[in-house]
């Protein structure tokens, strides 16, 4: 595991932006958290290190959103597949009929809320867990990344890249 110290929400999009510049087809990152911790804004700043087109805001009322690649210079890029499963409460189901196991093999997918469901889609996720200090009115997140699977591997260029 893996901590850090977003004194931001500025820290919190350029951590994310690193993040998304190293995601690739096939990765599922898992946002952990409570109300307010910065996953939303996390994965604002993940859609803009991928590239992705279209407004990042937060999917809970339609679940999941997908912004297609940027297409960077060379006409490639990844798409984002922005989920958020706070509404689901561990109702699989629903989760299952997003069908986010096909969408994982061509594109990057967020789960916030997604810690105790989602991580059955790869054994090869990343779960970011963000928390607000305790009684504190600033902005500071503790940032905790818990790789499994090949994330293991990956985790050391993430946290030199801030």
């Amino acid at each position: 595991m893996v901590n850090m110290e977003l004194a931001t929400a500025e820290d919190t999009m350029a951590f994310g932006r690193a993040l998304g510049a190293r995601l690739r087809p096939g990765d599922l990152v898992l946002l952990a958290g409570p109300l307010g911790a910065g996953k939303t804004t996390l994965t604002r700043g993940i859609a803009e290190g991928l590239g992705v087109r279209g407004r990042v805001s937060s999917p809970t009322f339609v679940l999941a959103r997908v912004h297609p690649a940027g297409m960077g210079e060379d006409g490639a890029g990844v798409p984002l597949v922005h989920v958020d499963a706070y509404r689901l409460g561990g109702d699989l189901t629903e989760l299952d009929d997003l069908d986010l196991d096909a969408d994982l093999e061509r594109s990057a997918v967020v789960v916030e809320w997604g810690e105790g469901s989602a991580e059955r889609l790869s054994a090869d996720y990343l779960v970011v867990r963000l928390d607000r200090r305790p009684d504190s009115d600033d902005e500071t997140r503790t940032l905790t990344l818990e790789p499994h699977g090949t994330w293991s591997e990956r985790v050391p260029e993430l946290h030199l890249a801030r």
